[in-house]
């Protein structure tokens, strides 16, 4: 009985948690290159530059604040589906939790020196990535997703010979 809810279990969570690694994977990375881009700008850089500045409890609230600027997202995508909505609830959802995860990712590149500057962070930092990359390793070892990362390869490299061909002439 232990073996079959064990098994049932992976298959209902492994593909859950490949989902969520290939998600973040991509998503970090993109949303790492546009807020890149938009810290070009001088009066971002600024703000940044005055954000690395801020004490270890300002820096603490400032990277904890886009947090809580997700709810009224939350609430409009609410009153989207009390009102039959669903396209635009699910449209709020998506853009409030991409947005802030681009805002929370910049932030904690920008102030984490001096957030772990509080034991407490670093410990937990240190806890949280421990667990990520247990996850991560464990995804990434299960033969479906290196296939399947095999597969990507393949395909990108194809496009890229095909695109490289387009625009050699």
């Amino acid at each position: 009985m232990k073996r079959h809810l064990k098994r049932v279990l992976e298959l209902l969570f492994i593909p859950i948690a490949a989902a969520i690694v290939f998600v973040e994977d991509v998503l970090l990375h993109y949303l790492g290159v546009a807020m890149a881009a938009l810290a070009a700008l001088p009066w971002v850089a600024r703000v940044e530059a005055w954000l690395a500045r801020l004490p270890p409890s300002a820096a603490l609230v400032a990277f904890v604040a886009p947090s809580t600027l997700v709810l009224p997202v939350k609430l409009a995508a609410f009153w989207f589906a009390l009102n039959g909505k669903l396209a635009l609830a699910t449209m709020s959802i998506v853009a409030g939790k991409v947005i802030a995860t681009a805002l929370v990712a910049r932030l904690f590149k920008i102030l984490r020196p001096t957030l772990v500057t509080m034991p407490w962070f670093l410990a937990s930092e240190t806890w949280v990535f421990a667990c990520r990359d247990r996850l991560y390793g464990f995804v990434r070892a299960i033969p479906a997703w290196q296939r399947m990362k095999a597969m990507i390869l393949r395909m990108r490299t194809w496009l890229s010979g095909l695109v490289s061909g387009l625009f050699a002439r």
